[in-house]
């Protein structure tokens, strides 16, 4: 299949699902960063050969960044756009220990509060009894957040760093299992980081439609302006 608008062949191509938030962390990641990439839409239920050969595992995102370069983990590629170029230095390198404790956290983020949240989303959207159990489940590291961010702007400091945006998909999750009650509970400063990059720019650019690839032939091109 042909890419249709591609201006560049030899850019790494992402494929990508528009609402998962791991792909939405890979597509963040390659915004920041100011790369560019060919970006190609697919949906779980119809994935492309292609992409299945280069990640067998079947899940987004995926980069293939050459024949022999497949980086197929969303945390991964942020490394791997971010480590290319930083501009706003959301890697902290002037602080040695900073990048090991942001991967802490987001390691804290993936293996536990990722499985909580799936399970308070489910009993909200099945209305199981143990929708206020899991709720709670998911709390901690709400909590945690929520304390970073009374000390400063950010979850780091008082600028953006990795950490923000790698969780970001998720606490907007979150957030949007039970909006009420997300605003109702005293996450003031969790609740104002968060208004901050669901209202930016950068989060609207992450979250533009592209038609899917499979149904069009295009990949599009996607990152540096």
């Amino acid at each position: 299949m042909t890419d249709t608008t591609a201006p560049d062949t030899a850019l790494p191509i992402l494929y990508s699902l528009q609402y998962c938030p791991y792909a939405m962390r890979a597509r963040l990641g390659i915004l920041l960063s100011e790369q560019a990439v060919m970006i190609r839409a697919i949906t779980m239920n119809n994935k492309p050969e292609e992409m299945l050969i280069d990640s067998p595992k079947g899940t987004v995102p995926v980069l293939v960044v050459d024949a022999d370069t497949i980086v197929d983990e969303s945390l991964d590629i942020m490394l791997w756009a971010l480590k290319r170029n930083d501009p706003q230095n959301l890697l902290y390198s002037d602080q040695p220990d900073a990048l090991a404790e942001m991967l802490q956290v987001i390691t804290e983020n993936d293996d536990e509060f990722k499985p909580s949240l799936e399970k308070y989303k489910r009993s909200k959207r099945f209305h199981n009894e143990a929708e206020a159990a899991d709720r709670l489940a998911c709390e901690p590291f709400i909590q945690r957040l929520e304390s970073r961010l009374a000390e400063h702007e950010f979850l780091m400091g008082p600028t953006p760093s990795l950490l923000d945006y790698a969780l970001l998909p998720f606490v907007r999750q979150f957030s949007k299992v039970n909006r009420q009650l997300f605003r109702d509970e005293p996450y003031t400063n969790l609740q104002r980081w968060l208004d901050h990059h669901l209202q930016s720019r950068l989060f609207a650019r992450a979250m533009l439609k592209y038609p899917l690839w499979l149904e069009s032939g295009e990949a599009c091109l996607f990152g540096r302006e």
